[in-house]
């Protein structure tokens, strides 16, 4: 019987992901203490995306043994997704264009307590709730690096005018909403310039520190991160156009559990 070790935020051992069209990835080892910073690296197509979404309790695992937050996959399969967030992962959790930033903060705020079993129902209405909400979205914001004063409009400012690395710290901020024990977020770095990804590193670290663990796509990583590839063992040859489509399968898988 697979055992995991006591009180880490994720182990796991030789899990992987089988689709339609073959193995989204397999063979991957995690063990990290809670507020760790993990980087995923390897080439496009290797199922970097299906393992966020796996280790988040969006796609189940083919084979392998894992705990999150002390949580077995794919038994806890919906507990674990209560307890995680994703952020920044393309056709997943896409920021919508026309709206403000406030616009997206005041919505998660509000799906924020259904998803940790509060209903709203149950909370104190008129003041009292809104000055709680104002207070979550302030220290989301705070969590992320996103000043609403550097921004043109402040928190009336569209999605479709922030600078990449603001729209990052956006994406972060929504997740953090929810005070997940694992966030985890794809294509950290993509376009970004070097000052800027070493920005986003350290929005990354920043949050770690508070004792989220944090796991990151990246084609780089910083010294500190811990390392994890989900490139295959042997030698791989240049990603098809049939491996590329697994990042697209990983968007749909997640648009089926988060449905249920």
């Amino acid at each position: 019987m697979e055992t995991t070790r006591q009180g880490a935020a994720v182990n796991a051992r030789g899990i992987g992901v089988k689709g339609p069209r073959g193995w989204a990835f397999r063979g991957v080892d995690i063990t990290a203490d809670p507020g760790s910073l993990i980087a995923v690296r390897g080439p496009s197509g290797s199922g970097r995306t299906c393992l966020l979404l796996a280790l988040t309790g969006r796609m189940r695992l083919t084979e392998g043994h894992a705990a999150v937050a002390g949580f077995p996959l794919p038994k806890r399969m919906g507990t674990v997704r209560g307890r995680t967030a994703l952020a920044h992962v393309p056709g997943v959790t896409d920021l919508e264009p026309a709206l403000t930033v406030a616009e997206h903060l005041r919505e998660q705020a509000l799906l924020a307590p259904r998803l940790h079993g509060s209903p709203l129902g149950a909370l104190p209405w008129g003041r009292r709730h809104r000055e709680a909400t104002r207070a979550r979205i302030d220290a989301a914001l705070a969590a992320a690096g996103l000043d609403p004063e550097t921004l043109p409009k402040g928190l009336r400012t569209c999605v479709r005018d922030l600078e990449r690395l603001e729209a990052l710290r956006l994406s972060v901020a929504l997740a953090v909403l929810h005070q997940p024990r694992l966030l985890a977020v794809d294509d950290l770095d993509l376009k970004l310039s070097a000052d800027e990804r070493a920005a986003a590193w350290q929005l990354l670290r920043d949050v770690a520190l508070s004792g989220t663990t944090v796991v990151a796509v990246a084609s780089d990583a910083p010294a500190d991160a811990l390392v994890v590839s989900t490139a295959p063992a042997a030698a791989a040859p240049a990603p098809t156009p049939e491996s590329d489509t697994h990042e697209e399968e990983a968007a749909h898988a997640f648009a089926e559990t988060g449905r249920a």
